[in-house]
């Protein structure tokens, strides 16, 4: 019943939930939701090729970089989250447009 199928198809519906998140949504907050669901799709995928293709250990340590990237993008982007509010009083990412310049 435990099958690598499995594994990546969750990791699919996850990545797709993901991207979907990144594409439709104007919050700031809710971006960076997305681009950690994607990052787990990608964990699920490291550790499920670890398992069942005989990576042994290399997919684990992939995974664990995966993660501490992931708090350090959240921590730098919530960062500037913060600062567009401060500067602009709004997290929505489309209506910050003088950004640009």
């Amino acid at each position: 019943m435990d099958s690598l199928t499995n594994y990546l198809f969750v990791s699919v519906v996850l990545f797709a939930l993901g991207l979907y998140g990144v594409i439709t949504r104007r919050n700031g907050v809710a971006v960076l939701m997305g681009v950690e669901l994607i990052l787990n799709s990608a964990n699920i995928n490291f550790l499920a090729f670890a398992r069942f293709g005989g990576m042994n250990m290399a997919g684990h340590v992939f995974a664990l970089f995966v993660i501490v990237l992931a708090a350090a993008e959240a921590a730098v982007a919530l960062a500037i989250i913060i600062n567009i509010f401060n500067n602009f009083h709004t997290i929505n990412v489309d209506d910050v447009s003088e950004l640009k310049q």
